[in-house]
């Protein structure tokens, strides 16, 4: 749910500067306005879940700070936004906003910096081949070959990688939750082996009665329709479902009042739904499977209802969509464990790529305690030889005589030499 809620905040980054101003007048007169620099103080919007969030966050609030950006962002629809329209706005905005947009631009380069720095020296140490076109796509939503200044390029870019990032996103989730099922079940069958017959035959019943329980569920009504609506309307508002009124419902569950239902907002419609289905007090219900769940009805009513696809409902697309012939629809939604997530095929194929990646590590591994072994044999080999070269040091080989002269040889005596002057 967290992360539905940043994505959600994700698809209003582009739309709060257009949406949020639309019931606040604007009268600014050029000649008297002069920004005041305490306005220039760090955002406190909420995070979208995007690497670079705070960087998407401080250039957005900066920018509807300007009176001129703002007045034009008023009368842009999201298609100026996107292709890149409005960007050009950036020249006549405010000096000293610009140099605050050039000051987050340098902060964000270098914390990407660090951050692929970071990552280069954790894939090298770890013995893994670094993809250096991946580590540059951390550069995509600015130029980074001009790291001074934010120029129209850059939030021409920010906005298209964040609307970019915000469409691939439901898809990586989609991934991410395939990845999950798969390693599940290739973990089961992998514990099975370990056991013997008998436990295995345990297990294996115990999985099928899990498998029937969780099947065993009311009526999920299909999202969206008139009859799911209408179970909200009577189990969480307490009204009468023969009084629903679709334009009551909107206001009470815009739990934000700005006159849309954001993705967030949707989701929590569908909690009763999901309820028949999991319970995080049940070993057969898997709350990650439940999160999957809603985003999949989430998924499927936006794309019934969100005519214009900002990924919003606005009271009116709500409205239109209570009169198509799908609202009332009394077919049951069909769970994730009606639709089979993925082939055997892809599961073999999924388990090759482990088992790949286990031999890679183990390579890897060997590879390394060769090396240790080669550093630890020619350690001995150079301590060997300075123990010797002290063996054989003249310093160490016999009796020393002072000055130049060599070390006499045993049972030499030391001769008397007369001195002048002196029988």
């Amino acid at each position: 749910m967290v992360r539905s809620e940043a994505l959600a905040r994700c698809g209003l980054v582009l739309l709060s500067l257009w949406l949020c101003i639309q019931s606040v007048p604007i009268s600014v007169d050029k000649t008297k306005e002069k920004p005041k620099e305490e306005e220039l103080g760090p955002p406190e919007s909420a995070d979208t879940g995007l690497h670079y969030d705070r960087y998407l966050r401080e250039v957005i609030e900066y920018l509807e700070k300007d009176p001129h950006f703002r007045e034009k962002l008023k009368n842009a629809n999201m298609d100026d936004i996107k292709q890149g329209k409005l960007s050009k706005e950036l020249n006549f905005v405010q000096h000293n906003f610009r140099t605050k947009l050039d000051e987050l631009k340098r902060e964000e380069m270098n914390r990407l910096r660090m951050l692929i720095k970071a990552k280069h020296d954790i894939k090298e140490g770890n013995g893994q081949t670094v993809d250096h076109q991946a580590l540059l796509k951390q550069f995509e939503h600015l130029n980074h070959k001009n790291p001074h200044t934010f120029e129209v390029d850059d939030l021409d870019r920010l906005i298209k990688s964040a609307t970019n990032d915000l469409e691939n996103f439901d898809k990586d989730r989609h991934d991410e939750f395939k990845q999950y099922e798969m390693m599940k079940e290739h973990e089961r069958r992998q514990r099975l082996k370990n056991l013997n017959e008998e436990d295995r035959k345990k297990e294996e019943e115990h999985y099928e009665e899990m498998k029937k329980k969780h099947a065993n569920h009311p009526k999920v009504n299909h999202p969206g329709s008139e009859d799911q609506l209408k179970e909200v309307w009577q189990e969480a508002d307490g009204l009468d479902p023969e009084d629903f009124d679709p334009k009551t419902f909107f206001k009470m569950h815009d739990s934000n009042g700005d006159g849309f239902f954001d993705e967030s907002e949707l989701e929590a419609l569908f909690t009763k739904e999901l309820e028949k289905v999991y319970n995080p007090e049940n070993e057969e219900d898997d709350m990650v499977e439940m999160e999957e769940e809603r985003l999949r009805m989430r998924e499927h009513v936006m794309n019934e209802v969100d005519t214009n696809k900002d990924r919003l409902v606005s009271l009116s697309e709500f409205i239109a969509a209570t009169k198509k012939e799908e609202f009332y629809e009394k077919d049951e939604w069909e769970t994730l464990d009606q639709n089979p997530l993925y082939t055997e095929e892809e599961l073999r194929e999924f388990e090759q790529q482990l088992a790949n990646e286990k031999n890679d590590i183990n390579k890897k591994s060997a590879e390394l305690q060769k090396e240790r072994e080669e550093l630890e044999r020619k350690q001995e080999e150079l301590d060997a030889q300075k123990l010797g070269d002290e063996k054989h040091s003249p310093l160490t080989a016999g009796e020393h005589v002072p000055g130049n002269s060599q070390p006499r040889p045993p049972g030499h005596q030391q001769q008397d030499v007369p001195v002048p002057g002196h029988s």
